[in-house]
């Protein structure tokens, strides 16, 4: 009787002449399905509608707006699946061109929340607030979410027709349904650089995309490389440099492998004893020490060595460099085995925790924005798994995607840090990811890019990477200034580092990637120009003279 009556007052809204016209408006004839749904002036439409979420999606269901197995569904799909997933798999329908065209659309919009606010009103943001997550989410925030939710639903008829969404539509798998495999086991190493790797498993990530998958513990770099090289995994937490080492012939025998996205950028810092504290002060304070970094082909090595050759400090003489596993760290510089490192988190952080150390600079003041870690696979494992690697590098991209908002790095930090991955103290990890922590020298800092993660790998970063290799020539032996030099920078770059993928799914997720693959990169000391890596890297031997 109750919704009787609400109905006909609708009918009598929709004739008024405060209606703005009919519902034609709202429910038209769609230009691309012929179907008759809400496709005109939503943001008019919503202006006139009560403000209170409960209200909201009390007047919304007793228009009929929505069926209830949409209202079934849109309870189920939390908001920021709906924005990301439900969007592009219903409207899409798994078609490529009609993704493109949704896509197109959106970017001429100014992206995924634009264009949602120019269906939506200028609110949308407020709708489409990944409240759903939180546990502490009050009922009017959850109904509004609902009834918004409940409109991309409905929007999603807009594919050839308007037959109703399945029921089990909110928990099907994103994936492509042709993977040529599901249950995977990839690598890692305990730090958080590789967050996106770690907590796509405890949150749901890899299940999202079809996959049955288990994130693999590795003791060392030097082990991630050999269980690469003998096919033991299906795909790896890289740092940066191994790619183009590997690929090269750079520290082991010639094996192709691809950097499919970075995982993070920042993340690093310069840590050192305890018993050295009020005597290093730069660079050239460190002469003499010995100092670990994680793997010879890392950006560890190459940032370190860039920050000593500025204090006159010759890395390969004036100083011992030589590799520590990150789990080993804080041990070795207790025992006295190092005196300093430039370590991944949670390390230098867990050094100020046990009071093993200070933590002199972190890397983001070296290089802003540097990378780190990576998300890599083999040639031939990417030769035999198209689907499978571009469906995991994908959901890969969307949780890093999600590991760079701040507000979702607490959750975060609490799932990986138990033992199964980083086995650390909560609050150690969430320290590093928010960026609030104690240096170790009585300060208390707030610096939220401490760490960071942009999936996009720069051919710049590639073009880096590989003129330190030149700089360094780590084996001693020429072999990577002949190759890079001989190959060009360019041509390694783009070989190895996937960018135009990395592009692709990451727009296809609704992010708004660079278009550009270059970049000039600040650093502290000097300005890198990707066009011309070996004048860049003339010009750090001319000015340090190393």
């Amino acid at each position: 009787m109750v919704l009787t009556s609400a109905k006909q007052a609708f009918q009598d809204w929709k004739g008024s002449e405060n209606s703005f016209g009919k519902l034609s408006n709202l429910q038209s004839l769609c230009d691309v399905c012929g179907g008759q749904h809400a496709s005109m002036a939503h943001w008019e439409f919503m202006q006139t509608m009560p403000q209170d979420p409960v209200d909201l999606m009390d007047d919304m269901v007793k228009m009929g707006l929505f069926r209830e197995n949409q209202l079934r569904t849109a309870d189920s799909v939390n908001a920021y699946e709906l924005r990301k997933a439900l969007f592009l798999k219903r409207v899409g329908r798994n078609d490529p061109k009609r993704e493109r065209l949704i896509l197109a659309l959106c970017r001429q919009a100014g992206g995924l929340e634009n264009a949602f606010a120019a269906a939506f009103g200028p609110q949308a943001g407020l709708f489409f607030a990944d409240s759903i997550r939180n546990s502490k989410t009050g009922r009017r925030e959850f109904l509004r979410n609902m009834a918004v939710g409940a409109a991309l639903v409905t929007l999603a008829g807009c594919a050839g027709g308007n037959e109703p969404v399945a029921e089990d539509s909110a928990n099907a798998p994103v994936g492509d349904a042709n993977l040529e495999k599901t249950d995977l086991q990839i690598g890692f190493i305990p730090i958080t650089c590789a967050t996106p790797i770690i907590m796509s498993e405890p949150l749901g990530f890899y299940e999202k995309y079809g996959f049955n998958a288990s994130v693999v513990k590795m003791p060392s770099w030097g082990a991630v490389r050999d269980s690469a090289i003998a096919g033991e995994l299906d795909a790896y937490h890289m740092l940066a440099p191994m790619p183009i080492a590997m690929t090269l012939g750079l520290g082991s025998a010639a094996f192709g492998v691809k950097l499919a996205s970075i995982e993070n950028i920042n993340g690093q810092a310069i840590t050192v004893a305890e018993k050295y504290k009020g005597q290093v002060n730069g660079p050239a304070d460190f002469r003499g020490f010995t100092m670990g970094v994680p793997f010879p082909y890392s950006m560890h090595n190459l940032l370190l060595r860039y920050y000593l050759a500025t204090g006159g400090i010759d890395p390969d003489v004036d100083v011992q460099i030589r590799p520590v596993p990150p789990p080993d760290s804080i041990a070795q510089l207790v025992a006295g085995d190092i005196d300093a490192y430039l370590m991944p988190d949670p390390f230098n952080q867990r050094a100020v925790y046990e009071g093993a150390g200070f933590i002199h600079m972190l890397t983001k003041d070296l290089w802003p924005g540097h990378p780190c870690c990576a998300f890599a696979a083999s040639d031939e494992w990417i030769n035999a798994n198209p689907n499978t690697f571009r469906a995991l590098n994908k959901s890969i991209i969307e949780a890093a995607g999600y590991a760079s908002d701040p507000a979702n790095r607490v959750e975060i930090a609490e799932a990986i840090s138990e033992r199964a991955f980083l086995n650390q103290p909560t609050e150690v990890v969430e320290a590093v990811l928010t960026g609030n922590f104690d240096d170790g020298n009585g300060n208390t800092l707030s610096v939220p890019d401490r760490i960071d993660f942009d999936p996009y790998p720069w051919q710049s970063f590639a073009n880096w990477i590989s003129s330190q290799l030149v700089r360094w020539d780590l084996q001693g032996d020429g072999l990577a200034p002949k190759s890079i030099n001989e190959q060009g920078y360019e041509t390694v770059g783009t070989d190895i580092f996937l960018t135009d993928l990395a592009r692709e799914l990451a727009q296809e997720l609704g992010q708004e990637p660079p278009t550009e693959i270059y970049r000039t990169e600040e650093l502290m000391f000097d300005t890198f120009d990707p066009a011309d890596p070996q004048t860049y890297v003339q010009q750090q031997i001319d000015e340090y003279g190393v």
